[in-house]
């Protein structure tokens, strides 16, 4: 479980910062990676820093691909509403 968690923090790292348009399978695998960090802290203990280094991946990859996705939506969002506002002039 803790490979699986370093692999998920990474994973959802590497979506975060490439594919922003996808950064929320990117903020699911950071959460998933979160869970698995933790379960698998509780049960094998002698993977400690294992543990730790998929713990702090997922963390910071669910919250950088969250953050992304959230701004590029927005600029998504502003882009759209800009170019409605070019439309409607050139229609007047």
């Amino acid at each position: 479980m803790a490979i699986a968690s370093l692999v998920l923090g990474i994973v959802s790292v590497v979506l975060g910062l490439i594919f922003s348009g996808w950064g929320w399978i990117g903020g699911i695998c950071g959460i998933v990676g979160i869970v698995l960090a933790v379960l698998a802290k509780k049960s094998h203990p002698e993977q400690k820093g294992l543990c730790t280094a998929g713990l702090v991946l997922s963390i910071i990859g669910a919250a950088l691909s969250i953050v992304l996705w959230i701004a590029c939506m927005a600029c998504t969002k502003a882009v759209n509403d800009s170019l409605d506002s070019i439309a409607n002039s050139l229609t007047k």
